[in-house]
């Protein structure tokens, strides 16, 4: 079945973010022609309805809730290598030093795939090799149930390539036994050990045998359970306009960035001072302080409250995103239209398809109430329509997909 016959890989971007997972995903959608179990299979998995995924050779399985109370039995097969394809695998693995580096890395190297499948090994699955299995009544093939667990696994492989090489039968520990095993009966029987140590294993000797360094300790940061620390002596001068509570507080605020500032955050140096203003309206609850802050920075108080929103949900950058409209890579947003888009037809597809409307930065989404914004941090800030006016509603993601989850589920 080739890919113009099937649904969109709309999965493939939204649920994995590697070539293998990708590839992964492909291989389900490739499977099928219904891509309506498939839509409903992305929603389950994105609503978090799969429950703990088992990886076992030739399997991977989970519980998956539907629609009735008790969660159906889901599992997907894959065929497992034998000997002798493992025996090919290994040797395409051990024929360059470059493909045990990268595993280590969790990366899955292209070439091994490509080297391995030429010689009849098929590391990664194909369509035809994913046999769904459910308890459901479901006729589908597969069901939405398999479906959202093969959606769900995505991710999991996109972090560590060798649930792959369990599917096929060994996991990380026996293909890197079976590694070391063959490179030592290659070596030859006569051959001396050499003279010497390498650098790596001498330097290792001896960092054991240094004394252990203790923890440097960073100073305890003060409270008001001491007050003989934080109390100042006498009060400010009344020309100031501060109370001695007022001046405690800064000191207690200051000596936290300190602390912060030792440990090693610097991004304290950068606010402005008025981004330092909201982060403290940010932190305070005191009716007094909070009128004080507004009149300082010269904001309307329902606009001190929207940044200060912002900056709980994002930080200095968060209240960036929210104060103007900012360039962004005209790529990126056509890409995260395709996906958001589709994401929204999953969600609710009785409504029809939704108009997305892209300007700069600024991804609204047609009547829905809701917008995405692109932060220079590269992060998605999911925003809302409140009384004609777009506050920020939940924290950033890094996937656009991820961000209108958030939000909508809000």
């Amino acid at each position: 079945m080739t890919s113009a016959r099937r649904a969109p890989t709309r999965g493939a971007r939204a649920f994995a973010a590697t070539w293998w997972g990708q590839a992964w995903v492909t291989a389900l959608e490739d499977s099928t022609l219904d891509s309506g179990r498939l839509a409903r299979g992305r929603t389950y998995a994105r609503k978090g309805m799969v429950g703990a995924v088992v990886v076992a050779p030739g399997q991977i399985k989970a519980p998956v809730q539907g629609s009735r109370p008790r969660p159906y039995r889901s599992s997907v097969h894959v065929p497992v290598l034998r000997d002798g394809q493992w025996e090919t695998l290994l040797a395409a693995i051990a024929a360059r030093a470059g493909h045990v580096a990268a595993l280590l890395d969790g990366e899955m190297p292209a070439e091994l795939v490509e080297d391995t499948r030429a010689a009849g090994v098929p590391l990664l699955p194909g369509p035809a090799e994913l046999d769904p299995e459910c308890s459901c009544p479901d006729w589908g093939y597969p069901c939405k149930h398999a479906a959202a667990l093969c959606y769900a696994i995505a991710a999991r492989i996109d972090d560590d390539p060798f649930v792959l090489f369990a599917l096929r039968g060994r996991d990380r520990e026996q293909v890197f036994a079976a590694l070391r095993e063959r490179r030592t009966s290659e070596r030859p029987a006569a051959q001396e050990a050499p003279i010497g140590v390498p650098a790596a294993a001498a330097y290792a000797r001896w960092a054991e045998q240094q004394p252990s360094l203790p923890e440097p300790r960073l100073p305890e940061l003060r409270s008001a359970a001491r007050p003989a620390e934080t109390r100042l002596p006498v009060d400010p001068p009344a020309a100031l306009g501060l109370t001695r509570a007022d001046l405690e507080r800064l000191a207690a605020d200051t000596a936290a960035r300190a602390r912060t500032l030792l440990a090693g955050d610097r991004s304290w140096l950068a606010l402005a001072q008025r981004q330092d203003a909201v982060r403290l309206t940010a932190s305070q609850r005191d009716p007094g302080w909070l009128h004080a802050l507004q009149a300082g920075t010269g904001l309307r108080p329902m606009e001190l409250a929207r940044l200060t929103r912002a900056w709980r949900h994002g930080g200095a950058v968060g209240m960036t995103v929210a104060e103007e409209p900012g360039p962004a890579d005209p790529a990126v947003m056509a890409s995260a239209r395709t996906v958001v888009a589709e994401a929204l037809a999953d969600m609710a597809p009785e409504t029809g398809a939704t108009p997305l409307r892209a300007w700069r930065n600024r991804l609204t989404l047609g009547d829905t109430g809701l917008q995405l914004r692109l932060g220079p941090d590269g992060r998605w800030y999911p925003y809302r329509n409140e009384n004609g006016d777009w506050w920020p509603c939940a924290p950033a993601e890094t996937d656009p997909v991820a961000a209108l989850t958030t939000a909508w589920e809000r």
